[in-house]
């Protein structure tokens, strides 16, 4: 086993799953690695917005699917994308108790291919801006410069990639969601 992981940075997504599956480090590994650089870095560019911590160490322990992705941490967007008992809030107040009774389509082919979701990403409210800055839950800022915007609508899940909290997130593009972000 890695002592702390510190080669996290050297992997993509299916280089982590292919540590997974040769047992070279455990998917708790994992996810402890990706929670201690959200805990550390978030405050100060506020990517990830709802932290599903126990809902990620659940998924783990009643066991992971042999899909693709086995044992990666992952963070959906908040916008549009539902994952069963969490809220969906479209980055709007208005929606701030919106718990999902189900999930999307996307999601549970997310978690088919054995990502390991974590939390969800900070989005503009409704996906209405270029700029990821919701007046309920704050702008998310660029982590290689933090008085710069992250972009948006995928501010956030741009920002925890670049920030090196895991290797991919989902994001989403209807109008430049995922470019302006990677522009930033």
């Amino acid at each position: 086993m890695m002592a702390g992981f510190s080669d996290y940075d050297k992997y993509d997504a299916l280089g982590l799953a292919e540590l997974v599956r040769n047992g070279a480090i455990k998917p708790e590994e994992l996810l402890d690695e990706a929670i201690g650089r959200v805990e550390k870095t978030n405050p100060k560019i506020n990517a990830v917005i709802f932290k599903h911590y126990d809902e990620a160490r659940r998924q783990i322990e009643s066991g992971l699917p042999e899909g693709r992705f086995k044992g990666v941490p992952f963070l959906l967007k908040d916008l549009h994308l539902l994952y069963k008992g969490t809220v969906t809030s479209f980055g709007s107040a208005a929606y701030k108790d919106n718990k999902a009774d189900h999930n999307s389509t996307l999601t549970t082919r997310y978690l088919e291919a054995g990502l390991v979701i974590f939390g969800k990403t900070n989005s503009p409210e409704f996906g209405l801006s270029v700029t990821t800055e919701p007046h309920h839950y704050g702008p998310t800022r660029n982590p290689w410069n933090t008085e710069h915007s992250a972009g948006g609508s995928s501010g956030g899940a741009a920002a925890a990639v670049a920030a090196g909290f895991l290797p991919v997130a989902n994001a989403s593009d209807g109008g430049g969601s995922i470019r302006i972000p990677a522009s930033a």
